[in-house]
């Protein structure tokens, strides 16, 4: 019983990271991932104001970036220390 529970879930594993996996190359319209006046903006503008937008877009998405990668980094380094041993007294109560 114990090895259909492990390939089970070895399926359902798969199954995930394939619809995952479809999910980001299924193509998307191009016109859905820009905005009018942010287009404008930048084919009216100089090579200044595109480098300022660029660096704009750059700090809008490195920070959250970083910290969603940092938690990642101490959830996954961290995973054991809420789990009971395996040797551990089951205690019935919370």
């Amino acid at each position: 019983m114990f090895s259909r529970m492990k390939v089970a879930r070895k399926f359902l594993l798969t199954g995930v990271a394939l619809i995952g996996l479809l999910t980001f190359a299924a193509p998307r319209p191009a016109a859905a991932q820009s905005c009018a006046l942010c287009y404008t903006q930048a084919a009216s503008s100089g090579s200044r104001m595109i480098q300022a937008l660029k660096s704009g877009i750059l700090i809008l998405i490195v920070p959250p970036t970083v910290l969603s990668v940092g938690m990642i980094f101490v959830l996954y380094h961290k995973r054991y220390q809420v789990r009971p041993a395996d040797d551990a007294p089951k205690s019935d109560g919370w």
